[in-house]
């Protein structure tokens, strides 16, 4: 296992029994389930069914209230779970395999996926007419954290197309050193870096200020791997099953709601969780992620899907077995929509 694994597991307990002292104090008010906090792992047009469920109204339609808060990388996202202070996650299902393997008590469970696919885009300072990978030999890219799914999934990318990663000439130098947060303004900073990989609508403004280019989709190159999910406790899937059935039920709809509208409509609809960014943008960047088929459209996360996950990160070296589908995954509620 891991060193960074071990450090992560021992700050969430650090952090459970810190926010649990906190709450034993509290005024001991009772909790409103209806009521959902919601950590997302970053703020992305790539989650687009989740803003337009929130700002069109479709969570209130269930009769929920989702309290909203990033949590800036999925392991943050992950402690806010087991501490107590978020009730549901979207985050990399990764974080959901680690705790699996690290026999959590009341163990987190993913039970609807969102994303089916990498949703970054490699972007690099210089234009390419037809970019491969093969661009990349004797460069450096920023690829994510290390132990997250997007370096991970680059990482094997990378290796399952022939390259090798280093710092030699002849390699594919991958940075895996830069908080996910900041690998936009690293790489801006850093003048021998020339490739870096972004979501939306980060890339996207990337381009608008004239500093990169977008080269290509990882969520091409990977194919499909289950790559955001939201996930829960297994007390919380037991305790407040109808709660979690009309989330993802909010949720659905959302992803209907972009599939039976137009970029325009939908962008529009995303302003409201977007307001740095002009419709026009919003639309190149929703129009992105239908073109690579990137949102779950039954939630169904399959032990197919699961086991391509397994791969990836086996081939990183994060874990050195692989999790049971049926643990780490409930389908219930999303096999239910």
């Amino acid at each position: 296992m891991k060193l960074f694994k071990k450090i992560s597991i021992l700050c969430v307990m650090c952090l459970l029994i810190v926010t649990t002292s906190v709450l034993a104090v509290g005024c001991g008010k009772k909790k409103d389930y209806n009521t959902i906090e919601l950590n997302e792992v970053t703020h992305s047009i790539f989650y687009a069914p989740l803003y337009v469920a929130i700002n069109e109204g479709f969570f209130e339609d269930e009769g929920l209230t989702v309290n909203l808060t990033n949590g800036g990388g999925s392991d943050v996202s992950m402690s806010s779970l087991l501490s107590g202070s978020a009730d549901i996650i979207l985050a990399g299902p990764e974080t959901v395999v680690y705790t699996n393997q690290e026999d959590i008590q009341d163990a987190p469970v993913v039970f609807g996926q969102l994303t089916k696919c990498d949703g970054s885009f490699i972007v690099s300072k210089s234009e390419h007419n037809d970019f491969t990978l093969a661009d990349l030999v004797g460069e450096t890219i920023i690829g994510g954290r290390q132990g997250g799914l997007p370096a991970m999934t680059l990482e094997y990318i990378i290796e399952k197309n022939g390259y090798t990663i280093g710092e030699g000439a002849d390699e594919i130098n991958l940075r895996t050193d830069v908080a996910f947060n900041l690998t936009a303004s690293v790489w801006d900073a850093d003048s021998s870096i020339e490739y870096c990989t972004l979501f939306e609508p980060t890339a996207t403004n990337i381009v608008k200020e004239g500093k990169g280019h977008i080269v290509a989709s990882l969520g091409e190159l990977s194919g499909s791997i289950p790559y955001t999910c939201f996930a829960t406790k297994e007390s919380y899937l037991k305790d407040h099953k109808e709660q979690a059935e009309r989330f993802l039920k909010a949720v659905h709809k959302g992803y209907e709601f972009i599939i039976e509208n137009d970029s325009t409509t939908v962008a529009e609809a995303l302003l409201p969780s977007f307001t740095g960014n002009t419709i026009e943008e919003l639309e190149v960047a929703v129009e992105q992620y239908i073109a690579i088929n990137a949102w779950s459209s039954d939630m169904v996360l399959t032990e197919e899907s699961f086991e391509n996950l397994m791969n990836v990160m086996l081939n990183a070296g994060v874990i050195t077995e692989k999790s049971n589908w049926a643990e780490v995954v409930d389908n219930s509620l999303a096999l239910a929509l």
